[in-house]
């Protein structure tokens, strides 16, 4: 004990005013046994303070704790042997983070990436079943494998050692090496982690502390305290490694030193920032713990952007970059019964340990969550309300929108401007459809706004953009306007008009940035056109897998528009995701868009309209289609029998009500989508048209595809007898051209 207390004065003269507060917390809990001993471990910038208090084993024999004492970190083999070990192997590019699991552990399910995995997001259980009896590293494998998820990814949050076990036999298989020789080698060894690894030799027995009596009554002490990490010879990827204090300062510092010697640091600022999508209450990074209810370390102090990681036995690592801080706390909680908690302490070390320097929460991303929030993505109006507006303070704007200009709550766009300190409201502009896009008519008249009492000036009338007249009064254009992901939906087109327009009167222009409802990776269709129109604004596939913030980038480059372009992006959202994994409400951005599906297929099914019905005038519109000529259970027969990916049609009969063959029964058919990653809606609506080419040549006005498609040498191809395939094969080149061009503007 006297041994203890020289030390603790050595370490901690210089700071005792500063750091009393922080021992007296482990102080409190040790002096009541709760744990019975307890080493800490803190640092911020240039300070220092280590802590040793307590006793490291009460039984057979009381011994005192001490700084070199080694202990069982189970759970902090998460982030300080398998997380780097895989993010080696990512950077090497034998691990992609978006691959699925089952690329390198074959007879895994399909589906779970190693992302999922990392955050703790695939739905597989939180741990290896304990019946029937099982032993050995193959049998914990295989359970693992073959454990049934309780849901999809990416749908909730759940920390499952499962998870991690699959991460350390994919090293394994990967490098080809065993999980603790791939961690000595790449991150203990370089960092001179001398008392960190798995398996620890006899020799270290007497520094270790130990843990609670097995299942046999024998003391755990220099063997992993984890059950399912024992059963499997103590080398797994979510348990099994044994470290100090000092090592664990050693493997804190390299992360603050952005990765030196073991990581990029591009690597280290991918792990440690949110990577849970935003549908997902928990933030967690690859990893790391950033905000869920894991988060105990952290306090009530550490600000937004630290991080960290607990162990079951009575362990935690948290790390503030901001504040070059980290704190380490290692404890004996679990002797000798296994009775012992230390959640609470976790957070009074923290709240502490930031008050020492007087840290402060700081302001940032919106990484915590209220209780009562619902979490979404953010569209850009979103991220402009969090950052209180102010982008537009003291500008006088215009703004162009429709109903489809809301927040995640459903407020109007139209009101939350007019409503923000410091924002001068001006007029509105309202392009097809109409400022509330219930109007589905040729020209739309200037109005007035009933709540604001604002102009309303069409811009789809006489006019198809502002006029400088117009903008006079202005400092800035706001546009916020959800577009469908499709070439031919006019909004982007008014989006390119409007920036013209600012760019001449010298006003900047703001986009309102707001996700693709169809995805931001597949592209289809052809990315030239005939001829520039309100339907082909730019020369863009028919589905162009862009954002329209994305797209106002590419366009002013590319036609050299001079615009004063700010985006305000999208906080949350991933290329893959379609609109209804968003959590955003849905509302018809035009009268016949009324569902997600109709928008999977609108690029396709849309070419159709001026030569056929295409629903309008129905419940359904873009997900039938049909004519007074066509046999419903022919053409069925027929497009089935294409084998289209992702889509299955079927007989139908119907009258629609206004459009195309308004008042007529028509025969068609139902389109139903079954696989919505398979699907290529232009295959179908390129497929469609041969098809109906064929069986209905006098009937069918073939012609009027061009109107949309603007290719009018494809439709002669069509219309001389040539395959739907072959006229898809025609667009290739120009296609991965086009994804070359959309490379340098994609945001996200």
């Amino acid at each position: 004990m006297l041994r203890s207390l020289t030390f603790f004065l050595l370490c901690t003269f210089a700071y005792a005013d500063e750091f009393d507060p922080l021992r007296a917390v482990v102080s409190k809990a040790v002096a009541k046994g709760n744990p019975p001993g307890a080493v800490l471990w803190f640092e911020s910038g240039p300070q220092k303070m280590t802590f040793t208090t307590g006793q490291r084993a009460l039984i057979p024999a009381m011994e005192a704790m001490t700084e070199d004492t080694v202990f069982d970190a189970a759970s902090l083999t998460k982030v300080v042997a398998t997380l780097p070990s895989v993010l080696i192997l990512i950077e090497q590019g034998k691990i992609a983070l978006e691959s699925e699991v089952r690329q390198y552990l074959p007879e895994f399910r399909s589906g779970i990436t190693v992302r999922h995995l990392l955050t703790h997001t695939s739905g597989l259980k939180a741990g290896l079943p304990k019946v029937p009896e099982w032993t050995g590293y193959a049998a914990g494998i295989a359970h693992a494998i073959s454990s049934e998820p309780d849901g999809p990814p990416d749908r909730f949050f759940r920390y499952s050692d499962i998870n991690f076990i699959l991460l350390g036999e994919i090293v394994q298989r990967v490098s080809g090496m065993r999980l603790n020789e791939f961690a000595a080698k790449h991150v203990f060894a370089p960092l001179h982690m001398d008392s960190t690894r798995f398996l620890p030799p006899a020799e270290w027995i007497p520094r270790i502390a130990p843990t609670e009596k097995d299942e046999s009554g024998v003391m755990l002490r220099g063997v992993v305290h984890d059950p399912a990490s024992r059963k499997m010879g103590g080398v797994t990827g979510h348990a099994g490694l044994f470290t100090t204090a000092a090592d664990l300062a050693k493997y804190s510092r390299m992360i603050l030193q952005d990765g030196a010697g073991v990581l990029k640091p591009e690597t280290v600022k991918l792990m440690t920032a949110p990577q849970t999508i935003a549908t997902v209450f928990e933030r967690r990074g690859l990893g790391w713990d950033i905000d869920s209810t894991f988060s105990r370390p952290r306090g009530k102090t550490f600000p937004i952007g630290s991080f960290g990681h607990t162990g079951f036995t009575g362990t935690s690592l948290w790390i503030a970059p901001a504040s070059k801080t980290f704190v380490i706390f290692m404890s004996s909680r679990l002797h000798p019964e296994g009775k012992g908690s230390v959640r609470d302490l976790y957070e009074e070390i923290g709240t502490a340990a930031a008050q020492c320097v007087k840290l402060t929460p700081a302001t940032g991303p919106p990484w915590p969550r209220a209780e009562t929030e619902v979490p979404t993505v953010l569209n850009g109006i979103d991220v402009l309300a969090r950052r209180k507006f102010a982008d537009l303070q003291g500008l006088r704007v215009g703004l162009i929108t429709n109903q489809t200009g809301i927040d995640a709550q459903r407020h109007s766009t139209i009101d939350l401007l007019a409503n923000a300190p410091g924002v001068k409201l001006k007029k509105l502009f309202s392009p097809e459809h109409g400022i509330r896009g219930e109007l589905d008519q040729e020209k739309i008249s200037n109005s007035t706004d009933k709540k604001t009492g604002l102009p309303v000036l069409s811009l789809f009338g006489e006019q198809r953009a502002p006029t400088q007249d117009q903008l006079a009064d202005l400092d800035a254009l706001v546009f916020d306007i959800q577009d469908i992901g499709c070439r031919f939906y006019t909004y982007i087109g008014t989006m390119r008009l409007c920036m013209e327009a600012a760019a001449k009167a010298k006003k900047a222009f703001y986009v309102l940035d707001r996700v693709n409802p169809i995805g931001g990776i597949q592209v289809e269709g052809p990315a030239a056109i005939d001829a520039e129109k309100p339907t082909a604004t730019h020369a863009i596939p028919l589905r162009h897998g862009m954002t329209a913030g994305e797209l106002a980038a590419m366009m002013n480059a590319e036609r050299s528009i001079g615009c004063d372009l700010k985006v305000i992006p999208v906080e949350g959202w991933q290329r893959h995701m379609l609109y209804d994994q968003t959590g955003l409400p849905w509302i018809n951005p035009s009268p016949n868009m009324r569902s997600l599906n109709a928008a999977l297929l609108y690029p396709g099914v849309g070419l159709l309209e001026f030569s056929i019905t295409v629903g309008r005038g129905t419940d359904t519109p873009f997900e039938i289609l049909g004519a007074p000529y066509v046999d419903d259970l022919r053409l069925s027969y027929e497009l089935n029998k294409l084998g289209l990916a992702g889509i299955q049609f079927t007989p139908l009969r119907f009258t629609p009500t206004a459009s195309i063959f308004k008042g007529e029964a028509c025969g068609g058919v139902r389109m139903a989508i079954t696989d919505r990653t398979a699907l290529h809606a232009v295959d179908v609506g390129i497929a469609i048209a041969c098809t109906l080419q064929r069986l209905y040549p006098k009937e069918f006005k073939l012609s009027l595809v061009d109107t949309l498609l603007n290719r009018a040498a494809s439709v002669k191809a069509l219309r001389s007898g040539e395959t739907w395939k072959k006229v898809l094969a025609g667009w290739v080149a120009e296609t991965q051209v086009f994804e070359a061009r959309r490379r340098t503007y994609l945001r996200y």
